[in-house]
């Protein structure tokens, strides 16, 4: 007998315009594991922020976060939803463009909310991201 799990809805209403690098919401059944994920900055595994722009530090940033959430025993498409801060001042489109390369173009995206902040922690960086993952025990 084969039993089918049921899994998480991405929910993009008509009315609202449509994104590519987001949903509006994602509904995650009863009976999911979630595995919140600290936020992670732009460094390198000796703590130093990996260089001075938004791009390099975002995709650094996805990178930690992608171990993390695998070290969890989930795969980056399971996050349903991330949370964004960037530093007054950082370029946001190419965090947004390091992000694009980042996600799968075949996977739904995750609700996503971008927050402008004063500052993220280490000196010199320029963005955070935390996210919540959700698999099927």
């Amino acid at each position: 007998m084969t039993t089918q799990r049921k899994t998480t809805t991405h929910i993009n209403p008509p009315e609202l315009h449509a994104s590519p690098l987001f949903s509006w919401a994602v509904r995650v059944p009863a009976g999911f594991d979630t595995i919140h994920l600290g936020g992670h900055d732009g460094v390198g595994p000796d703590g130093a922020v990996v260089g001075p722009g938004m791009a390099e530090q975002t995709r650094q940033a996805l990178a930690n976060l992608r171990t993390t959430v695998e070290a969890a025993g989930a795969q980056v498409t399971d996050i349903v939803a991330w949370r964004i801060l960037y530093v007054d001042g950082a370029d946001l489109q190419e965090g947004v463009a390091a992000f694009g390369e980042f996600w799968p173009r075949e996977a739904a995206p995750p609700a996503i909310t971008v927050v402008k902040v004063l500052d993220v922690g280490p000196p010199g960086a320029l963005v955070e991201i935390e996210a919540v993952a959700a698999v099927a025990p």
